[in-house]
């Protein structure tokens, strides 16, 4: 008797699945045959299912919707998708359609931008959250933004020097962001980066330097960005935690500040036994704002997210031949 796969997947997972399932000895993939594309364009082969993209988008608005409705969480959630995970304009124009914010991350994001907006596709009152560290070819083309009347530009500081390029660039009144460097741990690769600014030196950056400038510029977002991404542990809640604290303080001095971006970092389906629960992540961190936020006595802050992988990674496949 000879094994074949087929057997090792019906004995390993559940199958078939949403996205895969078997015709007779045909694979389909979302309902297309994978063999007929194979046997029309060869392999290597890789294509995108664009449907898959706003499926993913309206599902995350979906459980967001779901938790704040049932907590009775008074903050709204604004869904960004981050550009540097795919920039063809394929994959952007069907973004696009689901009334969705852009996050950036490098010089070239902004050009993506513009073009957005030249081809009607991104409304003045959409939000752009430029995130990243920012040298000069950087910073200077979000200033042309804010100055063309793009109210809705918001430059995450990565660091403390970062807001005087706005200072001295900026002739409309803008608002900024400050990233909240993460502890990584210490097993982490990354664990001696320090990307944005550490949370027990942000109150006083606020004081010394944004506080009394409202009529020029305003604070309006935390942002965290977690390496690990968005997973049910100990150290997830910490870091989240740490920057709920952090906007509830800043929040009684600081009447501007109303949102919590928690960045990127959904998991994705890398294999057949993949298992994650969306719904209930999403209920805890709603209800981890929530409660710091009544215990605080603040207004609760608008949840912004930044999706790429999570956006379109599962639209896409690769398909090789077996050599030997």
């Amino acid at each position: 008797m000879r094994t074949k796969y087929i057997d090792l997947i019906d004995q390993t997972f559940d199958f078939p699945q949403n996205e895969f399932n078997l015709r007779e000895d045909r694979l389909f993939f979302h309902g297309i045959d994978l063999m007929r594309l194979i046997n029309e364009y060869g392999t290597p082969l890789k294509f995108n299912y664009l449907p898959q993209i706003s499926n993913n988008i309206q599902r995350a608005k979906g459980w967001f919707r779901e938790a704040i409705n049932n907590l009775g969480y008074t903050g709204k959630y604004h869904y960004s998708y981050c550009t540097k995970s795919n920039h063809f304009a394929f994959v952007l124009d069907e973004v696009m359609k689901n009334d969705v914010h852009i996050e950036t991350s490098s010089a070239f994001d902004i050009d993506i931008v513009q073009q957005l907006i030249d081809n009607g596709k991104l409304e003045k009152g959409k939000f752009v959250i430029c995130n990243g560290y920012k040298q000069k070819s950087y910073t200077s083309r979000i200033t042309k933004l804010i100055n063309t009347g793009f109210k809705n530009v918001i430059p995450i500081l990565d660091n403390k020097e970062e807001l005087m390029a706005y200072k001295r660039g900026a002739k409309q009144p803008f608002r900024v962001g400050i990233r909240v460097a993460a502890e990584e741990e210490p097993n982490f690769p990354f664990y001696t980066s320090r990307l944005g600014i550490r949370a027990k030196d942000i109150l006083e950056f606020y004081v010394d330097e944004i506080e009394g400038n409202e009529d020029k510029f305003q604070l309006k977002m935390l942002h965290i960005f977690l390496n690990k991404g968005i997973k049910d542990d100990i150290y997830y809640w910490s870091e989240l935690n740490k920057i709920i604290n952090l906007y509830c303080q800043l929040k009684k001095i600081c009447p501007e500040l109303d949102s919590i971006n928690i960045g990127g970092g959904f998991p994705i389906k890398h294999s057949l036994g993949f298992e994650y629960d969306y719904q209930f992540m999403i209920n805890e961190i709603v209800s981890n704002i929530k409660k710091a936020c009544k215990k605080a006595k603040v207004p609760m802050p608008n949840i912004y997210t930044e999706f790429g992988s999570y956006t379109v990674g599962e639209s896409m496949a690769h398909i090789y031949s077996v050599l030997a």
